[in-house]
């Protein structure tokens, strides 16, 4: 156990002194990496990405789950993010990798934190990780609110609804049951939990299909947006593929020209980016 705990504070301190990337430095190994499997230059750009995941691995200690498993979860994100950059896009790579790093480990805890899985949708995740937050902000005021309005308040705040709220609090404030436990007996032996869960999970290889099926789709829709002029380019990214999805009238503001030209020129595009989608001989080639 000592030795374990000085191991972590060892790889703690070297990941925390690691030197910091410039970023034509970062771009240099990040293009590197993609265009060439330099693992070198991956151990790099990772080695002195690592203070980040221990940063956000922290922000997620009080889930009770070994900060090693945090930490190794978020590396795999790491990873994942360094697998995905795309190093001619000017964007940061820690700005990228955070959200990798993040996914990652909120997986991880939704996966492990209870026996029963606790939702992956965005809604749910959102709720699994502020309900406690929230709740212990609505309990501070000079009267204890009922856990009606306290449950209709998160409910709003998060976009979920009252009756989510309220399984989520009681599944958060309520201990683990066993799966073996005994839940009714008969003459015949007794039944346990596990005997009575359906998982309505996908089997194995429908996720892989489903996994493949969504890296082509992605394939197809890049190698379609190349049908776009750069103008077109930038409507459809800012408008669709962003995720705060700007308005026709800032995009008209930055592009000097009326929301209505934009709204056209938007529209032609998708009208452009759906006849590439369709076409087979494009399908073909990714295949």
């Amino acid at each position: 156990m000592t030795n374990t705990m000085s191991h972590r504070r060892r790889f703690v301190r070297a990941a925390m002194n690691a030197p910091y990337l410039e970023r034509d430095e970062e771009h240099v190994l990040a293009t590197k990496w993609k265009d060439n499997g330099d693992e070198a230059a991956l151990h790099r750009l990772t080695h002195a990405h690592m203070r980040l995941v221990i940063a956000i691995a922290a922000r997620f200690r009080h889930f009770g789950l070994p900060m090693s498993d945090l930490i190794q979860e978020g590396h795999v994100g790491l990873l994942e993010a360094a697998a995905r950059f795309e190093p001619e896009r000017e964007v940061r790579f820690s700005t990228y990798a955070t959200w990798w790093i993040r996914a990652s480990i909120q997986d991880h805890i939704l996966r492990n934190w209870s026996i029963v899985r606790g939702g992956t949708s965005s809604a749910q995740k959102a709720l699994f990780f502020n309900l406690r937050r929230l709740r212990a902000k609505l309990g501070q005021g000079p009267s204890p609110l009922p856990d009606s309005e306290i449950h209709r308040q998160i409910a709003q705040a998060l976009g979920v609804s009252e009756n989510d709220v309220a399984r989520m609090d009681a599944r958060l404030s309520g201990p683990d049951s066993s799966l073996n436990a005994p839940v009714m007996e008969s003459e015949g032996g007794s039944a346990e939990r596990q005997d009575f869960l359906v998982s309505d999970d996908p089997l194995p290889d429908e996720t892989v299909g489903n996994v493949i099926d969504g890296e082509k789709r992605t394939k197809r829709l890049y190698a379609a947006l190349e049908v776009l002029n750069d103008r077109e380019l930038r409507i459809v990214r800012e408008r669709r593929l962003s995720e705060e999805g700007a308005t026709l009238e800032s995009l008209g503001k930055t592009l000097g020209i009326s929301k209505e030209r934009v709204r056209q020129i938007e529209s032609r595009a998708i009208e452009k980016l759906r006849a590439a989608l369709l076409d087979p001989d494009a399908g073909a080639a990714l295949t």
